[in-house]
């Protein structure tokens, strides 16, 4: 994410835009969590002591700031990467790397994913992110930093050497003030200087880290992306260009949410013990309901059922809805204990889940749906990659 508490925190408050915003204290011993990119062009960062970028610009705007709100967020922008992909590692809670190795063949190319990526954080979340494709993760965090804000650049394997080679050596993981000054004494201040130079003569100055550098030196990352199996919840949200004020389009959208995080439950070989909805109303006030299951489940139809009705029990007051969401915390690797009455009951529930799973992960999220959901609206923002309302099950 671009510069993202500030870019949070100018989203929300309109009168900070296009203002040096600074995230953080302001007092002697703060320090700056976050700089806007108005900021930046002075001179301040992440991690610089306040008094410092008080000096550097006198007229930056302090905000405490809201983790509870970034933390929000974050989950709303790790949702939209896991419609493209379930092989995700989170680095913080504005970064992370995805692997769509698997992906291609539902959503195109890596860099039509990474345009459509930017595109939905852009439009669900009026926010700006930078991506990086490449063929490993050292060059994608690299590719990742190197068109910002709000771009994206691409590292292949026949770009790797010309787009390496004239960067100083500190892009390379690893290399701080310690490694820097015995790369300054062999006289290497680029990356192609520290290739040039043998094994044998890294690794008798830097010992096994030495090999490593030469490696990364030559585009080579043999690094997995580890997926986070630390999850805790799961969730989907739309929001609507216009307030809706249609009880029957909600109904079908809840339908479609639960479709939605069902089967990334599944994926994630997981179960939910509690299931919420979020509403949130045109003057921005925002409601929570929770339902917690007698059972574990991983199922669409009780997902469905109790995320209805939560739902329906609100809607006796019902007024316009400008976003609605579905979520499932308490998450475990496996589920209770079922009677045999209740395992022979929901067998055809798993059955169909099995199938439904099986014919959106061979030809793409949104070929097969429930009816309930057809009258699911186009709200702003609330179709994911290969999911359209015109859709129709088949």
């Amino acid at each position: 994410m671009d510069a993202f508490f500030a870019s949070v925190e100018q989203r929300d408050h309109p009168e900070l835009r296009g203002k040096p915003v600074l995230v953080g204290g302001d007092g002697p011993r703060g320090v700056v969590a976050a700089a806007s990119y108005e900021a930046r062009e002075y001179g301040c960062h992440s991690a610089m002591p306040s008094s410092i970028a008080k000096r550097l610009c006198p007229h930056a705007i302090f905000v405490k700031g809201s983790h509870s709100t970034y933390s929000q967020v974050s989950k709303q922008v790790f949702e939209i990467l896991e419609r493209f992909s379930p092989v995700i590692q989170p680095i913080s809670v504005d970064e992370a790397f995805l692997d769509v190795t698997g992906s291609t063949h539902l959503f195109g190319s890596p860099t039509q994913i990474a345009i459509e990526i930017r595109r939905l954080v852009k439009e669900e979340l009026n926010l700006t992110c930078s991506v990086g494709i490449a063929p490993n993760k050292f060059l994608a965090k690299l590719a990742s930093d190197m068109n910002k804000p709000d771009g994206y650049t691409v590292i292949t394997h026949d770009t790797i050497n010309e787009i390496l080679d004239p960067l100083p050596v500190e892009v390379l993981i690893g290399v701080g003030p310690a490694a820097k000054s015995k790369l300054d004494r062999l006289g290497v201040r680029t990356v192609a200087q520290l290739k040039a130079l043998p094994v044998n003569t890294l690794r008798a100055r830097l010992g096994d880290f030495g090999e490593k550098l030469h490696r990364l030196s030559c585009g080579i990352d043999d690094r997995p992306v580890r997926i986070d199996r630390g999850a805790k919840s799961i969730s989907h949200e739309h929001t609507f260009e216009t307030d809706l004020d249609s009880i029957d389009e909600l109904h079908a959208l809840l339908v479609r949410q639960s479709q939605d995080v069902a089967s990334r439950l599944r994926k994630h070989g997981r179960y939910a013990k509690t299931v919420s909805i979020k509403v949130r109303f045109g003057d921005f006030e925002t409601i929570t309901r929770s339902m917690t299951l007698e059972l574990q489940t991983n199922e669409t139809k009780i997902i469905h059922e109790s995320a209805r009705s939560l739902f329906d029990h609100w809607a006796t007051h019902f007024r316009p809805v400008r976003l609605l969401g579905v979520a499932l915390s308490q998450l475990t690797k496996s589920p209770a204990e079922a009677g045999l009455f209740d395992a022979h009951s929901n067998e055809k529930n798993r059955a169909v889940d099995r199938a439904t799973d099986t014919i959106i992960n061979k030809f793409g999220k949104g070929t097969l749906t429930r009816a309930s959901s057809i009258r699911a609206p186009k709200e702003h923002g609330m179709h994911g990659p290969g999911s359209d309302p015109s859709d129709r099950p088949t």
